[in-house]
């Protein structure tokens, strides 16, 4: 079913959902919700009129337009192809930390690492995948896990795979450079081993060192487009992104993950997700948002 589609049509298109500078009318939001929808399969409806103003209110002003009605007309012809990619930029969240749900991160060093990193030194392939890896934050954790066990993994065919719909984030995660404040759930001790403290646009910023940015690839990738992968994942985290989709994006995602996992491979995903749909009889809930694959080896690519 289309975000349109549950939008309250007792009232006329014209009803102002949302106010200030520029009034957003139940037909502006109707529209950016199918536009957003299509695009990156993100679920809105009126319950989200006030985050819709305030992420693009300000964007609107800037582009020197009248309002959503010439917003709305911009994003959704040829000519507004980079402001819709920016639309887009605005109204996802990308919240994020240094070990995050910190339980994922316990398991996959006390549980999966150990035999992942055996099969490393005897010259096998070790994949994992932080899909939707917002500004760095969790793929950069991921491989600090990894290199607190195996200083030297990047010598061995072990790598790290970080995506996101947003050029922008990506940007920004690929210069791992961050305030402070973020480093907060960082040890001191791994601070000091793979952080320096450098200046960037006239603040102090701890950027992550070449040794660990080694493991990582970041790519753009929108999962609700081809996977254009040539080979499977060992583990791969998926937290707090799906639930942003409608129930039936959900349980296509997870059917799609569960054919990008290896035999026994490991899935994370958000505190507030489930696995669902017939993906759920192919994984072992086995800790908190923690599944294992454990369906049929033969699978096709999705």
């Amino acid at each position: 079913m289309s975000p349109a589609a549950l939008f309250d049509h007792k009232h006329g298109p014209d009803e102002c959902l949302a106010s200030g500078e520029y009034p957003l009318t139940r037909r502006d939001l109707t529209e950016i919700a199918a536009m957003i929808y299509a695009d990156a399969g993100i679920y809105l409806n009126e319950t989200k009129a006030s985050l819709v103003y305030s992420r693009l209110s300000k964007h609107i002003r800037n582009l020197g337009l009248r309002g959503f009605r010439d917003y709305c007309a911009l994003v959704s012809s040829p000519e507004g192809a980079a402001a819709r990619r920016d639309m887009l930029s605005h109204l996802t969240t990308n919240f994020t930390r240094f070990f995050r749900e910190n339980h994922h991160f316990e398991h996959l060093k006390g549980e999966v690492l150990p035999g992942l990193i055996e099969r490393a030194k005897n010259g096998g392939r070790v994949r994992i995948w932080s899909a939707a890896c917002s500004d760095g934050q969790e793929p950069y954790s991921i491989a600090l896990t990894v290199l607190g066990l195996l200083p030297n993994a990047a010598d061995y065919d072990f790598r790290i795979l970080a995506t996101d719909i947003d050029p922008k984030i990506l940007a920004a995660a690929r210069l791992g450079a961050y305030d402070a404040g973020a480093l907060e759930t960082v040890t001191p001790a791994m601070r000091k081993q793979w952080f320096e403290e450098v200046e960037t646009g006239g603040r102090q910023k701890w950027r992550i060192h070449d040794r660990v940015k080694r493991l990582i690839t970041f790519n753009e990738l929108n999962l609700m487009s081809q996977w254009p992968f040539k080979g499977q994942f060992d583990v791969i985290f998926c937290r707090n992104v799906v639930i942003y989709f409608d129930e039936q994006t959900q349980m296509r995602i997870w059917s799609r993950f569960a054919g990008m996992l290896v035999q026994g491979g490991h899935l994370y995903i958000g505190h507030s997700e489930r696995v669902s749909g017939d993906a759920k009889g192919l994984f072992d809930n086995i800790g908190i948002t923690t599944y294992r694959y454990t369906g049929k080896a033969s699978k096709g690519r999705p």
